[in-house]
């Protein structure tokens, strides 16, 4: 693990490199989550070094006081930067959440990216109501129904939704309910045409959090966007189907990023 501090506070990271060539990725997770459902994209470091980073709150990095919404989504792009300029990368790979986080800087900051890849994601987030409920209220109810089939996982084996599970435990309620207030606000739908960079939207064929449709959409609207989908998998492919998810984003970056 490394750490770069910035605004005040600590940001962890892992790297992964291999030798490989190719232009490194900074992989951003959803909510609750942390630098580990990355794990299985190690394997791309073969070619090209890849980094995963926990965001503000989450695993190992030191949180930020910021409210939920555009404050929080702002802060975690801070995050997001500070380790993509450490570690000289300039292609994001978002899910969820951090998919959220990948656009924002997209859309709003001063940074010059060679490629975005956008997975169990999409240009609007909006949360059910009864699960805002929940992580207010009930948080062993909230992280019941995300660990539902054909939510976060399709058909997984215990010890990844047990690995999803301990990381939200770990984030505690109120950082958990912070990510998901802050998905429940975004909305990009009418910037998506400003976003130039290349890019892929990547899902879950049995994806319910954020279906197919949302993926298409991005495709649709942005003006370099490719979609794919991954068969088997709901929202946390990258966890579920790792070697379908590493092919389709390798090939992606194989023709879009140096």
């Amino acid at each position: 693990m490394e750490t770069v501090t910035h605004h005040g506070r600590e940001t962890a990271y892992e790297r992964h490199d291999r030798g490989g060539q190719g232009a490194p990725m900074v992989c951003v997770h959803g909510s609750g989550g942390s630098r580990a459902v990355w794990k299985s994209q190690a394997r791309l470091a073969d070619e090209r070094p890849v980094i995963a980073l926990d965001l503000s709150g989450h695993g190992d990095s030191e949180d930020t006081d910021a409210d939920a919404g555009f404050s929080t989504l702002s802060a975690y792009a801070d995050d997001v930067l500070a380790v993509a300029r450490e570690t000289d990368s300039r292609v994001l790979v978002g899910n969820s959440l951090g998919g959220a986080v990948a656009l924002h800087i997209a859309l709003y900051r001063e940074f010059e990216l060679d490629a975005l890849v956008l997975t169990g994601t999409g240009a609007r987030l909006a949360v059910l109501e009864d699960l805002l409920a929940w992580l207010d209220e009930d948080f062993e109810r909230a992280l019941d129904f995300l660990h539902e089939p054909e939510h976060l996982f399709y058909d997984a084996d215990t010890d990844l939704v047990a690995l999803s599970r301990e990381a939200m435990e770990g984030c505690g309620r109120a950082v958990v309910e912070r990510d998901f207030r802050s998905c429940h606000t975004f909305d990009v739908r009418g910037d998506l045409d400003r976003v130039e960079v290349p890019a892929l939207a990547v899902c879950g064929e049995h994806d319910r959090l954020t279906p197919p449709d949302y993926h298409e959409y991005l495709a649709r609207e942005m003006p370099d966007c490719g979609f794919e989908t991954i068969d088997g998998a709901a929202h946390l492919a990258m966890l579920e189907r790792p070697r379908e998810f590493n092919e389709t984003v390798s090939r992606f970056l194989g023709q879009n990023s140096q």
